[in-house]
């Protein structure tokens, strides 16, 4: 059996599957983000019936972060300057209990839905694929020829510093920076700036829509720059808000202009920027889908030798 984890920062999603087929789940549970002792308590319940003879052949890990994920670094696997109480400097590797030898893969959370959706998803029949999440947190995952574009660190794009919104006076939330981009249009800056949370804004929709839409369409600019993706999914429980997706969709446009000619962003309904098919699985199939690469590796390389 493989095992996929996707620990988020309300809820976890844990997932086993036959290796032979990483792509249907046998078994799959979904726990809520608490303490590390009681979250992690929960995990190792669940993993421990399906290890056949008390292991796995290989256990995926995409994980909210930052989080060191440098297979090299003597802290791999651990939760490092997260403003998350209580797990910052989480060993979650070794809290796992997984037998001695067990191959891990590790990569963000938002690296892991990239990975699901581009195998499974909306991401299907393009090799580069970027993935944008904007919910309690901002984050954007990266694949790049069907694989994470690096395996020693991720992007930390939730801090992008932004041009702000001519109407926009308001002082944001993130804890390091004030007005980054997470400051100023994650959930919790949403809910800070209106006194109420995105699905319940009411009257007051419209003025939110603008300006997370203008704020959403820079990050959505910048990833487009930087990395050239085929295709943008985007989710996160923000981007739920009724008209959000298409005023960022209008909003990139707006912003690109003719720096891009002919780009498929210029055209809102051109399928550049798409929701995710995968819903709350996209991360957990990311997860297995490392699980399964590194079981096959493994496999290959016995033969080899």
């Amino acid at each position: 059996m493989i095992a996929g984890i996707e620990t988020g920062g309300t809820k976890v999603i844990c997932a086993v599957a036959d290796p032979r087929d990483p792509g249907t789940l046998v078994d799959h549970a979904r726990i809520d983000t608490t303490t590390p002792e009681r979250t992690l308590g929960a995990i190792r319940g669940f993993l421990a019936p399906h290890a056949v003879e008390g292991r796995f052949d290989a256990v995926g890990i995409a994980s909210f972060g930052p989080v060191d994920v440098d297979a090299a670094s003597p802290r791999f696997g651990w939760i490092t300057s997260t403003p998350k109480p209580g797990w910052r400097d989480t060993d979650l590797i070794t809290h796992l209990a997984l037998a001695p030898g067990t191959p891990v893969r590790l990569v963000t959370d938002v690296t892991g839905a990239a990975l699901g959706e581009h195998r499974f998803g909306a991401g299907r029949g393009v090799d580069d694929v970027a993935y944008v999440t904007v919910g309690t947190g901002i984050g954007v995952g990266i694949v790049v020829n069907g694989a994470p574009f690096t395996l020693r660190s991720h992007p930390e794009l939730g801090h992008l510093v932004i041009r702000r919104h001519p109407r926009d006076s308001f002082a944001g939330v993130c804890p390091f920076h004030g007005d980054c981009l997470e400051g100023l249009a994650s959930g919790p800056s949403i809910e800070a700036r209106w006194g109420r949370p995105g699905m319940n804004l009411g009257s007051l929709r419209e003025d939110a829509v603008a300006l997370s839409s203008y704020y959403i369409a820079q990050l959505l600019a910048t990833v487009t720059y930087a990395a050239a993706p085929q295709r943008i999914v985007v989710g996160g429980g923000v981007l739920k808000t009724p008209g959000l997706l298409a005023a960022v969709r209008e909003q990139l446009a707006k912003l690109v202009g003719g720096a891009l000619a002919g780009h498929p962003l210029l055209d809102p309904g051109s399928g550049y920027v798409v929701r995710p098919e995968l819903g709350d699985e996209s991360g957990v199939r990311g997860a297995l889908s490392l699980a399964g690469d590194t079981r096959s590796r493994g496999a290959a390389l016995a033969l080899m030798g």
